[in-house]
C-alpha cells in the first residue's frame, strides 16, 4: 500500500532556510521508502494572494452559477484541497517568523479551512471534516521558545489542523539555529534523527 504524503514548505529564504533543510531531510529519507509517495508545495515559490472577499464569494457561490472569474478564484482553493484530500500524511516545514507563521502559510491554511469542506459548524461548535490523516510540524527556530509563553505558534497551528480534524500531530522541534555554530549544528542533527524516527513509523 503507497502513503501518500504532502509536504508544506513556507521560507522566505530558499535552500537557505533552516525549516527547508528540515524538509530536505524528509524528503531524502523517504525516498528509501518504496511505499511513500511525496508531493511538494512551496507556498513561497508558488505564493497565493492574500484571501480576499471575492474569492471568498465565489466559494460560497453554488459551483454552477459560478462567473469565469469566480470559477477561476475557486480553483486555487479546490485544487488545495483535493491535494490535501489525496494524501494520507500532511507534513508542515514552518518557521517562525515574528513568533507566528509565515503569511504564505496562513493563505494556504486560508483556502484550505472552508466551512463545509474541510470543518462544518453543529449547534456543539465546529466539526472537522478530514478524518484519518496524520500531520508532522518540522518547526525551525532562530531562538528557543517551546513551551513558553511566546510560542503562539504550535497551539496556532494546532487548532487549525484541529479545526479540520486533524488531530493525529507530531512536532519536530529544531530551536536555537541562531545560537552559534555548535548549538545549530547539535539542534539540526537531533532534529535530523528525530525525522528519521518518524518516517520509519509512516
Amino acid at each position: 500500500m503507497t502513503l501518500r504524503t504532502l509536504l508544506v514548505t513556507s521560507s522566505i529564504l530558499g535552500e537557505n532556510g533552516q525549516s527547508n533543510a528540515l524538509a530536505n531531510h524528509f524528503k531524502t529519507q523517504t525516498e528509501a521508502r518504496e511505499d511513500v509517495v511525496v508531493t511538494h508545495r512551496d507556498v513561497v515559490a508558488n505564493a497565493l494572494p492574500h484571501l480576499a472577499i471575492e474569492e471568498l464569494g465565489a466559494w460560497q457561490t453554488p459551483a454552477e452559477e459560478r462567473s469565469a472569474e469566480q470559477q477561476a478564484l475557486a480553483a486555487h482553493s479546490d485544487e488545495l484541497l483535493a491535494e490535501l484530500r489525496a494524501n494520507d500524511v500532511l507534513v508542515l516545514a514552518v518557521p517562525l517568523y515574528n513568533l507566528g507563521i509565515p503569511s504564505q502559510l496562513k493563505a494556504w491554511f486560508d483556502r484550505v479551512l472552508r466551512a463545509g469542506e474541510t470543518f462544518r459548524y453543529t449547534e456543539n461548535g465546529p466539526q472537522g471534516l478530514i478524518e484519518g490523516k496524520r500531520a508532522i510540524i518540522l518547526a525551525a527556530r532562530g531562538g528557543q521558545y517551546a513551551g513558553t509563553e511566546l510560542d503562539s505558534q504550535t497551539p496556532h497551528l494546532k487548532t487549525m489542523l484541529g479545526l479540520m480534524g486533524i488531530s493525529d500531530v507530531e512536532i519536530v522541534f529544531a530551536e536555537g539555529l541562531s545560537m552559534g555554530d555548535t548549538q545549530r549544528d547539535a539542534t539540526l542533527k537531533e532534529a535530523f534523527q528525530a525525522i528519521d524516527q518518524l518516517v520509519e513509523t509512516l
